[in-house]
């Protein structure tokens, strides 16, 4: 009985595709550099919105990221995703008594999710962290939709439970990461269907 309801869905992927509405994504950006080097890929941030946004209307795109002040690549880095269709949201890094530096966002990203309810249909998480599975409850009782992507492996059970779809990010890499013949550093960002530039129009 249990088989069935696994593949039979009553949703087919196209029709939930075709109902998103207007799409806001929420980056992870800690999490999404391990994920990508847990797969040995590295990640092309132009194919990542657009395969997100896939052709909805996109109302934003966060970018959570903790910064070192003194990595100047990192800040080049940065500086190209602000002026490429991403709002990024940067945090010092705290270096910890292991040595190690670290910077969560937690609720940085939690309390946008909430914020933005209403200006968006359909939510997509790039984290696995079971920290954020309590806001995306509430966001879904607040009548939108959210997606999930991740690794699998370092995703949390709860966070998936909670989530309108799951995508593993094993499952598209093919369609994220840089072609080994791109010899650019940051390539071009292609024109996707913002919700302010419409409404300008």
């Amino acid at each position: 009985m249990f088989d069935q309801f696994e593949s039979d869905p009553v949703f087919s992927s196209e029709q939930i595709l075709e109902n998103r509405g207007r799409v806001a994504i929420f980056i992870d950006g800690s999490n999404l550099f391990y994920a990508a080097l847990q797969l040995g890929v590295e990640i092309d941030y132009t194919k990542l919105l657009y395969r997100l946004t896939g052709g909805s209307r996109l109302l934003r795109a966060f970018f959570y990221t903790g910064v070192d002040p003194t990595n100047e690549k990192q800040q080049g880095f940065l500086l190209w995703m602000r002026r490429n269709g991403y709002r990024v949201i940067a945090k010092d890094l705290v270096q910890l008594p292991d040595g190690s530096k670290k910077a969560n966002l937690d609720v940085e990203i939690a309390v946008d999710l909430m914020a933005l309810v209403g200006a968006y249909d359909t939510a997509v998480l790039v984290s696995g962290d079971g920290d954020l599975a309590y806001a995306v409850d509430a966001v879904s009782y607040r009548g939108a939709r959210v997606e999930v992507v991740s690794l699998r492996s370092m995703t949390s059970d709860s966070l998936i439970n909670v989530a309108d779809r799951y995508i593993d990010l094993d499952q598209i890499k093919e369609d994220i990461q840089k072609s080994s013949r791109s010899g650019e550093t940051y390539p071009t960002f292609p024109s996707f269907r913002l919700l302010d530039e419409e409404q300008t129009t």
